[in-house]
C-alpha cells in the first residue's frame, strides 16, 4: 500500500544535512520513505499535512513499561532514589503476567499519542511468572517499534541489596533466560520491529560476575547492553564504598562501555567519565522529568553532547515521571540546559534533534529517526493549526509552542495514530482494566 503525506507544511529531517523542507509531499510505500519532493505518483491514502510540522517519530531510550500502574503512590512521591524504590519493590512483587501485559499497553499508548515510534524497555523484575515476552506481546499489537532489554536483580536485601530477596533471582537463571528471550525475538535485520537488549537493573541491584558476564553474553549474541548509572549522589556513593571507584570506571573495568552499551540518567558523571564516552561511544539515555521528580539533579547534556557523547531521551517509568509523554520530555531537556547554562544552551531543534535522530544513534538504529528517502516511515505529524500554535512565529521550533499530543503517527508505514486517537488498540477497554488491576493492588 502507498501512503502520501500531501503538502506537508514544514518537515524538519534530522537527516545528515538537517534540512527543512516546506511544501513537499512524502510518499511511503513497504514500510519506508519512498520518495520526497512534488509527488505525482498515484496513492492508496492521502493524508492532507498542509497544517502539519512534520518530524521523524520520537525514540525513547529509557522506560519501565510495568510503572504504569503505580503512578503517584503514597509513599513514595517525595521520597529520593532508594527509599522511593524501597517503597514500591512490594507493590511490584505483587504483578503478574496481566499487569505486565496492560501496564505496556498504556504505556506504549501514552508514548504513541506523543509522537513516539520507537522505544525501549527496562524490565528487571519477573514476579509470579511475568516474562518479558509479555511486553513484547503488547508492543506487538499496538505496532511500535520496540527495543526490550532483559533486565535482572540477583542481590536481595539479605545480601545487603535493596530489593527484597522474592524480586531477585538465581544469576545463571537470568542468563539462560536472557539467551531464551535473545533467540526467540530478537531481530537484527534492518527495519526490524524487536530488538532484544541484555540490562542487569544496576550496580546495586547484581553482582560484578552478572555484569561481566552479561556484556560477554550480549556481545557474543551480537545485541546491546544498557543499565542504570550515575543516577545520583547516593549511587556515586554506593559506588565509592562498594567498589572504590566512580561509576563510569566501574563500567570500564567490567566491559560496560562502547558503541553498544548505552547507560541510563548519568546525571552525576564528571568531566573524565564523560570524555570516557565520548572516545567509546558509549550513549546515554537522559531522562530530566524523572531526574527532577526524584531530585537527582540536572544531568551534564550540554557538556555531553559538546564532547561528542550520543544522547537519547528517556521517560523513565511512569512510577517516578510520572507520566510517559516523549514530547514533553524533550521540551524539559531543553529548559533544564537552559536552566544550568544558559538562555542560549539548547534550541528547541537541537532538544527535537535528541528525541528523534539522538535516540536512534543510541539504539544502534541508523535506519530510523530521520526523514530520508530509504529510511523506515517512522513519522510523526503535529498539527498546528490548533490553539497552542496559534501566534507562533515559528511552527517548526515545536518545543516552544506545542503541540504535545500528535495528530498522525505512522510506524513501518502503519498508521498508529490517526486524528489523536489509537487505532489499533481499544484504549477505554484498556484503561478500565488498568484501573482496576491498579485498584487490586492497593488493597
Amino acid at each position: 500500500m502507498k501512503t502520501l503525506l500531501k503538502n506537508c507544511q514544514h518537515i524538519l529531517t534530522m537527516d545528515d544535512d538537517l534540512q527543512e523542507m516546506t511544501g513537499v509531499d512524502i510518499l511511503i510505500e513497504n514500510g519506508g520513505i519512498q520518495s520526497i519532493g512534488a509527488e505525482t505518483e498515484t496513492a492508496d491514502v492521502h493524508i492532507d499535512a498542509s497544517h502539519c510540522v512534520v518530524t521523524p517519530g520520537l525514540v525513547n531510550t529509557h522506560h519501565h513499561l510495568y510503572q504504569t500502574l503505580t503512578r503517584a503512590v503514597p509513599g513514595g512521591q517525595d521520597a529520593l532514589l532508594f527509599g522511593w524504590l524501597q517503597t514500591l519493590y512490594p507493590i511490584w512483587s505483587r504483578f503478574g503476567p496481566e499487569e505486565m501485559f496492560v501496564s505496556a499497553q498504556i504505556g506504549l499508548a501514552e508514548l504513541a499519542l506523543s509522537g513516539c515510534s520507537l522505544t525501549s524497555d527496562h524490565l528487571y523484575l519477573y514476579p509470579n511468572g511475568a516474562r518479558l515476552d509479555d511486553t513484547i506481546a503488547a508492543a506487538s499489537e499496538i505496532g511500535m517499534r520496540f527495543h526490550p532489554t532483559r533486565g535482572a536483580m540477583s542481590i536481595g536485601e539479605s545480601d545487603g541489596g535493596l530489593p527484597p530477596d522474592s524480586l531477585v533471582e538465581a544469576e545463571h537463571a537470568i542468563l539462560e533466560d536472557s539467551i531464551r528471550v535473545i533467540d526467540a525475538h530478537h531481530d537484527s535485520s534492518e527495519g526490524a520491529m524487536v530488538r532484544v537488549g541484555v540490562a542487569p537493573c544496576s550496580p546495586f541491584s547484581v553482582s560484578r560476575d552478572l555484569m561481566r558476564d552479561a556484556a560477554l553474553l550480549a556481545r557474543d549474541k551480537g545485541v546491546m547492553l544498557h543499565t542504570h548509572l550515575a543516577e545520583n549522589d547516593e549511587d556515586i556513593a554506593y559506588s565509592l564504598e562498594k567498589f572504590g571507584c566512580r561509576p563510569g570506571q566501574y563500567a570500564e573495568d567490567l566491559g560496560w562501555t562502547g558503541p553498544d552499551v548505552w547507560h541510563a540518567h548519568c546525571v552525576k558523571l564528571d568531566g573524565e567519565e564523560i570524555d570516557l564516552f565520548a572516545r567509546t561511544r558509549t550513549g546515554v539515555a537522559h531522562c530530566p522529568c524523572s531526574n527532577c521528580r526524584l531530585g537527582s539533579g540536572i544531568a551534564p547534556v550540554r557538556q555531553m553532547r559538546d564532547a561528542g557523547v550520543h544522547v537519547g531521551l528517556g521517560v523513565d517509568g511512569s512510577a517516578s515521571n510520572d507520566a510517559g509523554n516523549l514530547i514533553a520530555e524533550a521540551r524539559q531537556s531543553m529548559l533544564l540546559q537552559r536552566v544550568q547554562n544558559g538562555a542560549d544552551a539548547m534550541s528547541a531543534r537541537e532538544a527535537l534533534f535528541i528525541a528523534t535522530r539522538g535516540g536512534a544513534e543510541v539504539l544502534g538504529r541508523n535506519d530510523c529517526g530521520q526523514i530520508a528517502v530509504g529510511k523506515r516511515a517512522d513519522i510523526a505529524l503535529w498539527d498546528v493549526s490548533g490553539v497552542e500554535s496559534a501566534g507562533s512565529w515559528d511552527p517548526a521550533a515545536l518545543l516552544l509552542a506545542g503541540p504535545t499530543r500528535v495528530r498522525h503517527l505512522f510506524v513501518e508505514g502503519r498508521h498508529i495514530v490517526k486524528d489523536s486517537q489509537i487505532t489499533t488498540l481499544d484504549l477505554p477497554r484498556v484503561i478500565e482494566r488498568q484501573t482496576q488491576l491498579a485498584r487490586n493492588l492497593m488493597t
